[in-house]
C-alpha cells in the first residue's frame, strides 16, 4: 500500500484527518447505508478479471462488494486509518484487493487504465468537483462504466449536515458536496466524457433507539467524533441533544427508529 501523505493534496488532510478519525469504526456506518452500496456495485456489474477501481473506499465495503463478482479491484481513499482499516477487513477476500493512499483529485493512475469505476458516497465529498470529474473520465477506458453512488441534494442527509454546522466553525464547502444529487450539477461535470443515466434509490436504516445511533456515530463518524471533543462539556451535550432530536424524528408509531435517505446512482458508459 502506498503511505504517502505526498499524495493528498494539502486542502484535504484535514478532511483525511477528520474522516480517518473513526477508523474501523466507520464500518458501522457503512453498514447503515449498505443497501445504497450493494445498489451501486450491481449497477457497476464487473465481470471476472476486470480492473476496478473504487474512489474513496472509506473501510473497503464497496471494494470488497465488486471484487465478489470476480473483478480485480484497486481501492484508494485519502484516510490512511481507514485505509488499514480496510486491508484488515479485507483479508479473506479474493481476488484481493489493492488499496493505496491517493486523492481523487489526481489519481496515480495512467489514462484508461480500468474498466470501470465506482465511488460511493465518497468522491462526492473531494473540494474540487471538476478535478473529480476529470479523474473518473481519465482513468475509465472508452466504452467503460462508471457507476456513483451520491446523496440528494434536498432531504434527510442535508439537514443531517445542517445540524452539524450549527455546532462547528468549519466554512460550508462551496460547492456543496450534495450538488452531485443535482442531474444539472453532474451533467455538466461529467457529461462530456460520459453518456449518463441516474436513478433515485432510498437507503432505509433501522435502530432501537437514539442512543444507539449517537454511539455508533460518535465512535465511528469522523464529522461527529472530532466534533463533539472539541466542544466543550455544554456545548458537546447540546450537540448530542440535536442530534438525538433529529434522529428522532424518524421514530415509527412502535418505538423503532427507520431513517429513510434519498439517494442518487449516477451511470456513465464512457465515451
Amino acid at each position: 500500500m502506498n503511505a504517502s501523505s505526498e499524495a493528498i493534496h494539502a486542502h484535504h488532510r484535514p478532511v483525511a484527518e477528520t474522516w480517518g478519525s473513526g477508523g474501523e469504526a466507520y464500518d458501522r456506518i457503512s453498514f447503515y447505508i449498505s443497501d445504497a452500496l450493494s445498489h451501486a456495485a450491481q449497477r457497476l456489474n464487473a465481470q471476472p478479471g476486470e480492473r476496478v477501481l473504487d474512489v474513496a473506499t472509506g473501510t473497503g465495503w464497496t471494494a470488497r462488494n465488486v471484487a465478489a463478482y470476480g473483478a480485480q479491484v484497486t481501492a484508494v481513499d485519502i484516510a490512511q486509518p481507514l485505509l488499514t482499516a480496510a486491508e484488515a477487513l479485507s483479508r479473506h477476500v479474493r481476488p484481493s484487493i489493492d488499496f493505496q493512499l491517493a486523492d481523487a483529485e489526481q489519481l496515480p493512475f495512467e489514462n484508461r487504465r480500468f474498466d470501470r469505476v465506482i465511488s460511493t458516497f465518497g468522491a462526492m465529498f473531494a473540494a474540487n468537483h471538476h478535478a473529480v470529474a476529470r479523474e473518473l473520465g481519465r482513468v475509465c477506458k472508452p466504452g467503460g462504466r462508471l457507476v456513483m453512488s451520491t446523496w440528494a441534494s434536498e432531504g434527510a442527509v442535508k439537514d443531517f449536515f445542517a445540524v452539524i454546522g450549527q455546532f462547528s466553525d468549519a466554512p460550508v464547502p462551496q460547492p456543496s458536496p450534495l450538488a452531485w444529487g443535482d442531474p444539472t450539477h453532474v451533467g455538466a461535470l461529467l457529461g462530456d466524457d460520459f453518456e449518463l443515466t441516474i436513478e433515485a434509490g432510498t437507503n432505509h436504516s433501522y435502530n432501537d433507539n437514539v442512543a444507539d445511533i449517537w454511539a455508533a456515530y460518535r465512535r465511528g463518524f469522523g464529522p461527529i467524533r472530532q466534533l463533539a471533543q472539541a466542544l466543550s462539556p455544554a456545548r458537546a451535550e447540546a450537540f448530542r441533544a440535536a442530534v438525538d432530536a433529529y434522529h428522532a424524528q424518524y421514530r415509527t408509531d412502535d418505538g423503532l427508529i427507520h431513517i429513510h435517505r434519498d439517494y442518487r446512482i449516477i451511470i456513465g458508459q464512457r465515451r
